[in-house]
């Protein structure tokens, strides 16, 4: 039996990724600012994700996966100053301090893994993306230099999805309307569900995936890097 712990516990991907891993055998820890509304083996609620606000966990962990993320869709003019820094710091500072609380347990384990969950965004260009994609495309820089940090006993590695049919994406998807408008922006013509990015995370996570490090996967349909025709 193998430890994980996830922060943004009480999103849809990681209470599912969390399914997955307890299938398997494993204990998951479930960190949220939110209540917990999944049974996790062991929860811990904070305030927030900045620096010093995370619980002191003792035993030995596997692995760590960030889930918190927002999408802030916006006209680049219309973005204030306090909007960017507010998406900096729950996609990308948040990330820091949660690895920076924790590496010390990770660092006790042979061979563990880090996954960070970026966009989309951030390698193809999107309108008003702009907010979420720069604090995004610097979680997928971290993933590359605490990669090269870290290894060789540590793996980072980052997924990067588009669209995912969760409550953080509902307003885009709300419709049917709204369902084939995006459908139609995919190559493979789907929006994709938790379990497709929860599998992703799975295998970053495990031994099969034990020569991947400092990479960001796409698991997008294609949106990435094939032309929708």
């Amino acid at each position: 039996m193998q430890t994980f712990l996830f922060a943004g516990a009480s999103s849809a991907i990681a209470q599912c990724t969390a399914k997955i891993l307890q299938d398997k055998g494993h204990k998951v820890i479930g960190i949220s600012t939110k209540p917990n509304t999944y049974n996790y083996n062991e929860f811990y609620q904070i305030e927030s994700y900045a620096f010093g606000s995370f619980p002191l966990i003792n035993e030995e962990i596997h692995g760590l996966v960030y889930f918190p993320g927002t999408i802030n869709l916006k006209p680049f003019h219309r973005l204030t100053a306090e909007e960017f820094n507010a998406d900096l710091n729950i996609n990308s500072l948040g990330a820091v301090a949660f690895t920076q609380a924790y590496l010390n347990n990770i660092k006790k384990v042979n061979l563990a893994s880090i996954v960070f969950i970026s966009t989309v965004a951030v390698s193809t260009g999107l309108p008003f993306h702009s907010s979420i994609s720069m604090a995004k495309g610097a979680l997928e820089g971290l993933t590359k230099a605490l990669a090269a940090e870290l290894a060789p006993t540590i793996r980072v590695n980052c997924v990067a999805p588009s669209l995912v049919n969760t409550p953080l994406g509902d307003k885009f998807v709300n419709s049917p309307e709204k369902v084939e408008a995006m459908q139609k922006r995919n190559p493979l013509r789907k929006i994709g569900e938790a379990a497709d990015i929860a599998n992703a995370i799975v295998f970053l996570l495990g031994n099969e995936s034990n020569w991947i490090s400092g990479q960001t996967i796409a698991v997008d349909g294609g949106m990435n890097n094939l032309k929708n025709g």
